[in-house]
């Protein structure tokens, strides 16, 4: 095992960084009063609470702190959303077939309880189909569920103009965002949309675990999730993990100020890894949107080998990356997303995600592309689809124009590029 890491599966989870770090120091040691206390030296403690709160507010684009409650993480801030719906005559919820775990088991347990759920597809692409989105709204539909940008692909869903076309057709239905791959990412500006919730994770944006946070539109009706006490104006119930929250305070300032940088050199960074890989082998594939996606994530498919021992083999050199959703990592079936998106058989179990962040250098970048052919290389030489492989490199050889040239396989994707 190599002493350098490269470490390239940040929406699984990112370093914390120094300002965070910093940050909380005080907190877990001079600062350790409860904010809850009627004393200075607690009372104290809840004004930093207060400034994180207006630091989440600015991430996001609430219109006031006071929409934003502090929680434990995304799966937290989604059970809140879900499992707090109080309209006992409303009984529907849309959700799609490529949400997070944290909202589709939510989605399952509620179907116990006497809910009705509808999953929207996704094309090829991982992208919705509005016009099915907007037939499947009801008059007794509840909520909607629908994340901004997929934890394994990246691909962005048009959540603004979902939460129009639901107000329109149903002023009464609750329009749910999970934004855990998408804060830090993209600019988010809920104010000024019809969006009543949204989740993120601090653990995504370069704070702790162990807190999230969730935006409720003032005037939504949600029950608690948590009961007790009266902490976050009785919203959710619990002592504050202090620490966490001030760092996650700071962590979404620094990612406010890093929102360029996510556009453009860590974008750059996620093109040229994906460009090098493509060019160097030929049996690899882009899942998903190659423009419509957040800025650091891809997931590239090899086609006959199993992820996993990609996984393995990248591990030896020191590389960290992703067969998926880290939530379901410990499953060995394929892909929920991939399979959703129609994915072959023999693409969807090869699937790595490479997700980057703002720590992410060229070195790293160039260090992947030197050892991933290397790795699957091997892997194809020990694949017992020989016949397969040999079919599909001649295939690439003979294409004179990659990503030009229409009709060049049958699946309709250049082997060279992955694009159509």
């Amino acid at each position: 095992m190599t002493e350098k890491i490269i470490y390239l599966d940040n929406n699984a989870t990112t370093r914390v960084c120094d300002e965070a770090v910093e940050s909380m120091l005080p907190f877990l040691t001079e600062k350790y009063g409860n904010p809850s206390s009627m004393h200075s030296f607690g009372g104290e403690v809840g004004k930093y609470i207060k400034k994180a709160r207006e630091q989440v507010c600015e991430l996001v684009g609430a219109a006031s702190p006071d929409e934003i409650i502090f929680t434990s993480c995304g799966t937290e801030s989604s059970n809140t959303a879900l499992r707090g719906l109080t309209n006992p005559h409303r009984k529907h919820i849309i959700t799609t077939k490529v949400e997070h775990p944290c909202v589709l088991n939510v989605v399952k347990y509620l179907g116990k309880k006497g809910f009705e759920a509808t999953y929207l597809n996704v094309n090829a692409e991982g992208e919705l189909d509005l016009a099915e989105f907007k037939e499947s709204i009801r008059p007794d539909t509840a909520l909607v569920s629908v994340m901004w940008a997929n934890n394994e692909t990246g691909v962005i869903f048009p959540v603004v103009k979902m939460a129009e076309i639901a107000k329109e057709k149903n002023p009464e239905v609750l329009f749910f965002v999970d934004g855990v791959q998408s804060a830090g990412k993209i600019p988010i500006d809920v104010k000024n949309t019809k969006i009543d919730m949204l989740g993120i994770s601090g653990h995504k944006i370069h704070a702790p675990k162990g807190v999230g946070a969730l935006y409720i539109r003032k005037g939504t009706l949600i029950s608690p999730f948590m009961l007790g006490g009266h902490q976050e104006k009785g919203k959710r119930a619990g002592t504050e993990n202090v620490a966490g929250i001030i760092a996650l305070g700071t962590a979404s300032e620094q990612a406010v100020s890093y929102l360029e940088d996510e556009a453009t050199r860590v974008k750059q960074l996620r093109d040229r890894l994906e460009k090098g890989i493509l060019e160097r082998i030929f049996n690899a594939k882009v899942n998903g949107s190659r423009v419509n996606r957040v800025p650091n994530t891809t997931n590239i498919s090899f086609e006959y080998i199993e992820g996993e021992l990609i996984l393995l083999y990248l591990s030896d050199f020191g590389i960290c990356a992703s067969s998926g959703s880290a939530c379901t990592s410990g499953n060995l079936e394929p892909s929920l997303v991939l399979r959703a998106m129609g994915v072959p058989f023999t693409l969807v179990h090869g699937s790595i995600r490479f997700s980057l962040s703002r720590y992410t250098t060229e070195e790293d970048v160039d260090f992947v592309i030197e050892k991933m052919p290397e790795v699957i290389n091997k892997l194809n030489s020990i694949s017992p689809f020989q016949r397969e492989l040999k079919e599909l490199r001649e295939l690439k050889k003979a294409c004179s124009s990659p990503g030009k040239q229409k009709g060049c396989c049958k699946s309709g994707n250049c082997p060279s590029c992955g694009l159509i």
